[in-house]
């Protein structure tokens, strides 16, 4: 079923939309999910199950989501097809003051077509922020000073706050601790997504940045550790599969319960691995049909990882969490 644009104004258009949306900062605390972008046997993008995962999910106890980041497969769709999954997803997460965070996945090479891009998103519908990924392709000039002056360029001119997004796995480009301090400074600015696995980076920045300034990891492997070094929570693709256990972990780590998250993490790492370094977006979308979602299949060329479904249904099994089976032991305090 072909895809309608609806209500597409051209950028010149743009009314005050993401001004009357903000991102209150209790928005940002606590586990997003940056979700698949489920496709049918033929490849097309299969609008019915990305709705029916987004209900779902929308119950999981969840604070919010990113669509089409780089879970979302988003270098793989094309224009119409992005703006149409933003539209698609939208209509399924609750909006206003007590809704889900809905941050949307933007970045293109130039910082000309980052500002375009981020524009055209708002004319078509409300979002709360942008996660913003670092140019990459010319990697040998994308200088801290660069990335510095490219993202306030953004923030001058994006209809809605900016979040940066540091992916040096997949991009080679790593923003570093002073160059985020420096970016915070920036009003509409709000946060960094770091999905490297440095716990000593994520502490530094935690501790350079401005008051208010949300700093979540995108590594759920090491979500406690990063929670403890200070931040915010977390955006993580493990997440789709396993969100009591990751919202478990947060709230252990905010309720002091350090070794219970270090418990409940030793739980997530390996299913974590699994459906990002090790078996890629086919592995977790492998493990999202595994738990009753509709995944599809992924667009060449990624594969689907065929040879390794019982090893990923194996770390699903290991992962399950019931709350009430897994407290913590009482301390002297509770006693």
């Amino acid at each position: 079923m072909p895809f309608i644009i609806l209500s597409l104004k051209q950028p010149d258009q743009i009314n005050d939309q993401a001004s009357r949306f903000p991102c209150p900062s209790n928005k940002l605390r606590g586990i997003l999910l940056p979700f698949i972008t489920p496709f049918e046997s033929n490849g097309a993008v299969d609008e019915k199950a990305l709705r029916e995962n987004i209900r779902k999910w929308n119950g999981s106890g969840i604070v919010g989501y990113v669509v089409l980041g780089s879970t979302g497969e988003r270098v793989h769709l094309d224009e119409r097809e992005y703006l149409a999954v933003v539209e698609a997803a939208r209509q399924e997460v609750p909006a206003g003051k007590d809704g889900l965070a809905f941050i949307v996945g933007a970045g293109q090479q130039s910082t000309r077509g980052t500002i375009n891009e981020v524009r055209r998103v708002v004319a078509a519908v409300p979002v709360d922020a942008f996660l913003v990924i670092t140019p990459h392709f010319y990697r040998p000039s994308i200088t801290q000073t660069a990335l510095r002056e490219h993202y306030e360029r953004i923030a001058d001119e994006s209809p809605a706050p900016v979040i940066l997004y540091s992916v040096p796995a997949l991009t080679g480009v790593t923003i570093e601790c002073e160059t985020v301090a420096r970016l915070s400074e920036h009003e509409n600015i709000i946060g960094i997504k770091d999905s490297s696995a440095d716990v000593a980076g994520l502490r530094e920045t935690s501790k350079l940045v401005r008051k208010g300034f949300a700093v979540l990891t995108g590594n759920g492997t090491v979500l406690s550790e990063a929670l403890c070094a200070g931040a915010w929570g977390g955006i993580l693709a493990v997440g789709c599969v396993a969100p009591a256990l990751c919202i478990a972990i947060f709230r252990a780590v905010n309720s002091g319960e350090t070794e219970f998250a270090m418990k409940l993490q030793s739980r997530l790492t390996p299913l974590a691995q699994a459906v990002t370094t090790r078996f890629g977006i086919g592995g977790l979308k492998a493990a999202l049909e595994m738990m009753g979602y509709v995944a599809g299949t992924v667009r060449a060329p990624l594969r689907a990882p065929d040879e390794a479904r019982e090893e990923i249904r194996r770390c699903l099994e290991e992962a399950e969490f019931e709350p009430d089976r897994m407290q913590p032991a009482p301390t002297e305090s509770r006693r």
